[in-house]
């Protein structure tokens, strides 16, 4: 099966979602959940958790979809666990492969931002110069081809 989600992750960013909701609502379509859920589960954890700069939203809105598709339930398999973690790294390393990290602040290097709770106002001038959208295309893209080359069973 072909995917295509980037372009929807990237309207519903620049519609104003934070870079997890944009990736994980995008994906609502494959894991079956609904959006407005969808929106809300991923909420935390924009700008990499809480506006707290850590791991890039993009990633972690990859890595629920991926754990709602492949990940353990309540079985407790050391080999799944250690396959889905195997899973979940790949993403994150072809994610590093085209931005050299999966850190919020390390990707924002050079512009002025802070770690507070306060988000930022989306204006025309915030989608200027926020590269946040090219972050959401990307992952968008790296979850889109895993999809197509390891297709879920669930």
């Amino acid at each position: 099966m072909k995917y295509d989600h980037s372009e929807k992750a990237v309207r519903l960013f620049s519609e104003g979602l934070n870079c997890a909701q944009a990736i994980f609502t995008a994906f609502a379509d494959v894991t079956g959940m609904d959006e407005e859920l969808a929106k809300r589960l991923s909420s935390s954890f924009g700008g990499g958790m809480g506006r707290m700069r850590e791991v890039c939203g993009t990633c972690s809105g990859m890595f629920m979809v991926a754990g709602i598709l492949y990940g353990q339930g309540t079985e407790s398999d050391d080999k799944l666990k250690a396959a889905h973690y195997q899973r979940i790294q790949f993403l994150a390393e072809e994610f590093r492969k085209a931005h050299e990290t999966i850190i919020c602040r390390d990707l924002l290097k050079g512009l002025a931002v802070t770690s507070t709770p306060t988000p930022e106002k989306r204006t025309e001038q915030y989608y200027k110069v926020r590269p946040c959208a090219k972050f959401v295309r990307t992952a968008a893209e790296i979850l889109d081809r895993y999809l197509e080359e390891n297709p879920p069973t669930r």
